[in-house]
């Protein structure tokens, strides 16, 4: 069986905490390329993860996610040995943070030779982050094969910036993202992600510098105020949709889930990014990264109301 979209990277189970005082933690799940997955997904798209996970209760529990989720498991190994990856997000007034037990994870020990390369070549957009990159230099090998495996085959490459500084210096993460850049077709920065790893300032002057690394299509996510949509022949600004935001976590990935989603499904990019925009604002109404993410009725609905 061939999935429309890949995404390769780490999940984790994760303690998000919901009541301030006492501190009181709901279990869910996170994991950047995870959550793109389940949300491109809950919009009908047909999908698989690409990853490895512990020979544990957590690593079991996202096995049984991602199956209720019709994220397909087949490219999923459990390792025995290695623990599966667990974060915890707290909240205050300066927003939300993440602290991680992750270090020698069965993700983390993820090499190229374990890359399901015919399904990659049978894909139509493989997705990764700077996360995926990051956690191990393995795993950063392994993402960076599955790009130009892909490229080789004619498979769009999707990469979400996600810059994580606890896991990789500025330096190498300077280096191996301009590398990802290189065989990225579809690109998903966030500002402080993009702006510290090209050292600029001016939101034109960055998608310059993407499209002159062959990119063809950049999603600028700019938060509150929506996202900046460039391709080399037209450059667009896409309006936010307003809610009382409650937790912000995965939002950026419900976006980049719900865009590639869409774009797989033959719509063109500025009214991706506006049902993206939608979708990643809904997911803000909720608590934890996966639980809040819409499915396609919600969306549509939002987009009919609006």
């Amino acid at each position: 069986m061939s999935n429309k979209i890949l995404a390769y990277g780490e999940a984790m189970v994760e303690f998000n905490q919901s009541i301030p005082a006492p501190r009181n933690y709901l279990e869910g799940f996170g994991g950047d390329t995870s959550n793109f997955a389940i949300a491109a997904a809950r919009q009908g798209a047909d999908c698989a993860y690409i990853s490895a996970v512990g020979d544990d209760h957590f690593g079991k529990s996202l096995l049984d996610l991602w199956q209720a989720e019709k994220v397909g498991t087949e490219h999923i190994g459990v390792a025995a040995g290695a623990p599966t990856g667990i974060y915890f997000v707290t909240h205050d007034a300066a927003g939300h943070h993440f602290h991680y037990l992750r270090a020698g994870s069965a993700a983390s020990r993820y090499t190229p030779q374990q890359l399901p390369l015919a399904a990659i070549e049978q894909a139509r957009v493989l997705h990764l982050s700077g996360i995926s990159l990051a956690i191990s230099e393995s795993a950063c090998d392994a993402g960076l094969a599955a790009m130009a495996h892909a490229r080789k085959h004619g498979v769009l490459t999707s990469l979400d910036t996600n810059l994580r500084l606890r896991l990789w210096p500025l330096e190498r993460a300077r280096e191996k993202m301009t590398e990802a850049f290189k065989l990225c077709d579809i690109c998903l920065p966030s500002w402080e992600d993009v702006s510290m790893l090209t050292g600029l300032e001016d939101r034109d002057a960055i998608v310059d510098l993407l499209l002159s690394y062959g990119v063809k299509l950049v999603a600028f996510k700019l938060g509150r105020e929506g996202c900046y949509v460039a391709t080399p022949e037209e450059r667009r600004m896409v309006a936010p949709y307003p809610v009382e935001a409650l937790d912000a976590t995965g939002a950026g990935d419900c976006f980049g889930g719900a865009f590639v989603a869409e774009l797989v499904a033959g719509r063109d990019p500025f009214a991706a990014a506006r049902y993206a925009n939608v979708a990643a604002a809904l997911s803000t109404t909720g608590y934890g990264a996966v639980e809040p993410i819409p499915t396609r009725q919600k969306v549509e609905a939002a987009l009919k109301a609006a």
